[in-house]
């Protein structure tokens, strides 16, 4: 718990003014979710990111309202109507998902734009659908591919983020993962998403 804390507090201050939130998938990638996430509420952290529907059904009674997200958006209308009823915001990755979200009366969301991974997300052609522009996006994402490699990807990707938050009104931007932290301040926008890192030491 200590180490985890002190991780999570060493990735916020790496964050410079933007805030670290945590990714929680595969229960804490092992470590047991229900016993993370109150530890690093406990350090300061105040977002939280889970890759399923049943992650965040589990947490439910320790995350404060709107502080869980799911990565993978609403693959269903139960989905949707567990979400609006929860308040767990669902990280839009698609037109469909867009579409049913509104479709299931929406409220605040995330959005995941693909700027260049090619495995989730939003096509950068797609930001200006009609249903994409209705959403309540609290924060844009996008997931950087080659962060941990002196990679001219991450240049493009980043141009590309920068494009995707000219295009949708949104509150808060995040790109940087774990790796991602180290580029610097023009990769952190206002939130960033250590996974791996929490858990493993830096």
């Amino acid at each position: 718990r200590a180490a985890l804390i002190g991780n999570w507090r060493a990735l916020d201050r790496l964050s410079g003014r933007a805030r670290a939130g945590a990714a929680l998938k595969a229960d804490g990638y092992g470590l047991g979710a229900r016993e993370v996430l109150p530890a690093l509420q406990q350090a300061g952290c105040r977002d939280f990111f889970v890759a399923h529907w049943q992650e965040a059904a589990a947490l439910l009674d320790l995350a404060a309202p709107g502080s869980l997200a799911v990565l993978h958006g609403p693959l269903s209308d139960a989905d949707t109507a567990f979400a609006r009823a929860s308040g767990v915001k669902p990280v839009i990755n698609s037109l469909d998902q867009a579409r049913r979200w509104l479709a299931g009366g929406g409220g605040p969301c995330d959005l995941m734009v693909d700027t260049g991974i090619n495995r989730i997300g939003l096509a950068m052609a797609d930001l200006g659908d009609p249903a994409v522009q209705a959403l309540n996006i609290d924060t844009l994402h996008s997931h950087l591919a080659a962060a941990d490699e002196a990679s001219p990807l991450n240049a493009m990707q980043l141009a590309r983020w920068q494009e995707a938050r000219g295009a949708v009104p949104h509150v808060r931007a995040s790109l940087a993962n774990s790796a991602g932290i180290t580029l610097g301040e023009a990769y952190h926008g206002d939130l960033t998403r250590p996974g791996l890192a929490l858990y493993g030491g830096i």
